[in-house]
Parts: structure tokens; C-alpha cells; sequence
């Protein structure tokens, strides 16, 4: 029998903290998957993830070489998510492979976007063979016809979809820690974007765009991929010039009145997943709560009894007390994550930003943070941003502003939670 005459087998590979991704891809590619697989041994395989888009672009920044983006002069890390993906599965169908490794495909895409792959992966699941690895139950595509799940190098091969377990708690001897010093500051206001627009050569970014955070508020910001939700972000963060000359107030200073850009850094706190790939050092966990306070990337001075004494305090709270002399590289990504939003936090910043923090994260851990955030948005006065692609079950917060797109920019809506 012609093998593309029989109907196609589709898998579904569920990963969590234990998961060796990175080994299974590569045996599947390189012609060894494992047994249950083995149909796919002497077959032409592609990969499509966040590894595979930042390889393109790295190649791209470095050589100035487009292969996703050819012809087309806007670069390809300057396009949104949503566009990165089509580029990459235009480029892999045009090879004509026998089977695609889908590496959490739906990370970092909006609703709509994800959608519109998931029809497209629809189609191409008729003649291609699909391998969907994925660490959120509810992004498992509709034609899988087989599942398994990833231990470490184990493949456990399972009749039906794995269910998720829900963990909406997290482990607490109390209270969030207090900070060591309090922030002097009394307005309410700490950012004030009045008819802020921005607009990029030709391509109008944003479109009048009216947002006020007040102290202690939580925010969830969204928008379609490419709608400014970064743009917003970095002018409030200082890294961004657009914001000069409009009327863009950060902790009562209009922007470009002559606060310095580590000046408004010291109140805030962020955290993006990028960030966690600086911390390539031997840190222990203490040390990387305590380098919060300094904003720095590793501790070069040592820490005081009071610093250590709250950064004690945090890792019983997140539970991770009992490992506290284990290396930060060497922890599951969602303790990562966990470790890293605790040092964004432990200074109790005036303002927290928290980008797409989720991202990538299993079921689990992304309850275990959503948890934490809703711990300390409800037990501090620390103003949140947090920004997602996705509908976060359980995170509650006091008001979302949701981008929309329109042909003169995006437009920023106020709603309730």
C-alpha cells in the first residue's frame, strides 16, 4: 500500500519539568525515535518551534542572510509571532517532509492566531504526519489518534489524552515577606499614557492610547500578536524613545524630564523568560533572590543577614526552602520561573511587569505561578502588569487592557476581569 493512501497516525507527546525534550527531538530527527515511533526511521522529519525561528534569526542578524523572510525587507525578528510561524511552516512544507515535530506550536500567539494554525495544521495533517509536543493540555490539536507522555528519556504511551491535575495553591507558611525598606512615594499614579500614539516609518503602532495604573492595581494586558503590547511595555520600562515628547508620566515624571532610565528601573521589577538564559552561572537560590535587590545578573558583594533572612522567607513560601543550596540552571523551568518572579518581586517594586511568564510552562507550574502572582497582587500594594497571549485559568486580576488592532494602530480598551 502507497503510505500516503493510509490514513495517517498523528501523536501527541505530553511533556512536563521531567521531560527531556531536547533528546527526543533529536532522535526522532536524526533517525532513532523511540520504538513506538520507529515507522518514522527511515522518513524526512522538520522542526518546527521557538528554537528553530531563533536559529533563522540569529543567522539572519549575524550574516544578514534571509531565508524565512526572503525578499521582504522587514527582518524577521521585527515581525510578530504569529508571522515568525508562518514564515517557518511556508519554509518547512516547501521541503516536503514526511512528518513535523510540532514544538509547543501555540506559545506566545493570540487567540485568533492560534486558530488559524490550528486549521492550517488540520490540512496539512492529511497527507504529513504530525508529532505535537505539548506541555498544555488544552492546546492538544483535535486529529491526534495516538498518546504518550514523556518521562524524562521514557515514552509512556497512554489510550486517551492525559488529564490535568490542578494545583491552584501554593505551599505557604504565611504571608508574602515584607521588603526591607518601603518605597517613598505618595501619588497614586505611577503611569499615565494620555493620546499616546507611536508609529514605526510608515506603520502606525498605536493609535491614542489612554491608560492610567494606579498603586496596588493588577492588570492583565492583551492584544493580538503585533499590537504594541511590547511597545507599551519597553516605553514604561524607559528602553523604548518613542515615549519622548508625548504625554507619558512614569512615577510622576513626564518622559524626558530628566529621570534616568536606571532611576525608573529601581522601581520597577520585570521578568520575561528570555531573561532566564543570562543566569548561565553557578547561583544558588538565595543568591539570585538577593541579586533583586541590586538588580544585578549574579551577587558580587555578599549578602547581609537581613537579605539573607528574607530570601529564607521567599523559598519557604514557594516551597523551594529544601533545595536552597541547588544551582539555578539546574532547576525545572517552571522553579525557574518561580525563583525569577520572586526576585522581580522582592524588593516590592512600585511597579511589576510580568511578560508572558507562562510561556512554555506545563500544566502545573503555570497554576503553581499563577498562584504566587495572585498571592502578592492581593498582599501588597505593588502595582502588576501581567501580559499574556492566553486566558490564564485561576489568575485574577482587578482589570484587563486589551489592545485592538485597526488600520490607523492599535486601539488600548479598559475592561473587567
Amino acid at each position: 500500500m502507497n503510505p500516503t493512501s493510509a490514513k495517517k497516525v498523528h501523536w501527541a507527546i505530553f511533556i512536563d519539568n521531567s521531560s527531556d525534550k531536547t533528546h527526543f527531538i533529536e532522535s526522532v530527527l536524526d533517525g532513532n525515535p523511540p520504538s513506538e515511533l520507529s515507522n518514522l526511521k527511515e522518513q524526512k522529519g522538520a522542526l518546527f518551534s521557538k528554537l528553530a525561528l531563533e536559529q533563522f534569526m540569529l543567522e539572519e542578524d549575524r550574516h544578514d542572510i534571509k531565508v524565512l523572510t526572503h525578499g521582504v525587507s522587514q527582518s524577521l525578528r521585527s515581525h510578530s509571532s504569529g508571522e515568525q510561524k508562518k514564515a517557518l511552516l511556508k519554509y518547512i512544507l516547501n521541503g516536503i517532509p514526511d512528518f513535523i515535530v510540532l514544538d509547543n506550536p501555540f506559545d506566545n500567539l493570540d487567540t485568533e492566531s492560534q486558530e488559524e494554525l490550528a486549521k492550517r495544521l488540520e490540512k496539512i495533517s492529511a497527507r504529513t504526519t504530525i508529532i505535537q509536543i505539548l506541555s498544555r493540555r488544552k492546546d492538544l490539536l483535535p486529529f491526534v489518534t495516538h498518546y504518550s507522555s514523556l518521562k524524562k528519556r521514557d515514552l509512556r504511551v497512554h489510550e486517551n489524552p492525559i488529564p490535568t491535575s490542578i494545583n491552584r495553591h501554593i505551599p505557604s507558611l504565611g504571608d508574602i515577606p515584607a521588603p526591607l525598606q518601603s518605597w517613598q512615594y505618595k501619588p497614586k499614579v505611577l503611569v499615565d499614557l494620555k493620546n499616546v500614539s507611536v508609529q514605526f516609518g510608515d506603520k502606525r503602532v498605536l493609535d491614542a492610547i489612554d491608560w492610567k495604573i494606579e498603586k496596588g492595581e493588577f492588570w492583565q494586558l492583551m492584544g493580538k500578536n503585533g499590537s504594541g503590547k511590547t511597545t507599551i511595555l519597553s516605553m514604561i520600562t524607559g528602553e523604548n524613545p518613542k515615549g519622548y515628547g508625548q504625554e507619558l508620566y512614569i512615577f510622576g515624571h513626564k518622559k524626558g524630564s530628566g529621570e534616568s532610565v536606571w532611576e525608573l528601573k529601581e522601581k520597577m521589577g520585570y521578568f520575561t523568560p528570555a531573561m532566564t538564559d543570562k543566569f548561565t552561572g553557578y547561583h544558588t537560590l538565595e543568591h539570585m533572590i538577593v541579586s533583586g535587590l541590586t538588580d544585578s545578573i549574579g551577587l558580587y558583594t555578599r549578602p547581609t543577614e537581613a537579605q539573607l533572612r528574607l530570601a529564607a522567607e521567599w523559598l519557604q513560601l514557594i516551597g523551594l526552602w529544601d533545595i536552597k543550596d541547588t544551582h539555578f540552571h539546574n532547576l525545572t523551568m517552571g522553579q525557574q520561573r518561580l525563583i525569577m518572579t520572586v526576585r522581580a518581586m522582592v524588593k516590592h517594586p512600585l511597579l511589576l511587569i510580568l511578560d508572558e511568564p507562562t510561556a512554555g510552562l506545563d500544566d502545573t507550574s503555570a497554576d503553581l505561578l499563577v498562584a504566587l502572582v495572585n498571592k502578592m497582587a492581593s498582599e501588597s500594594d505593588t502595582a502588576i502588569i501581567f501580559v499574556s497571549h492566553r486566558k490564564e485559568p485561576g489568575l485574577n486580576p482587578d482589570f484587563v487592557y486589551e489592545l485592538q488592532m485597526t488600520p490607523k494602530g492599535s486601539r488600548g480598551t479598559k475592561k473587567p476581569s
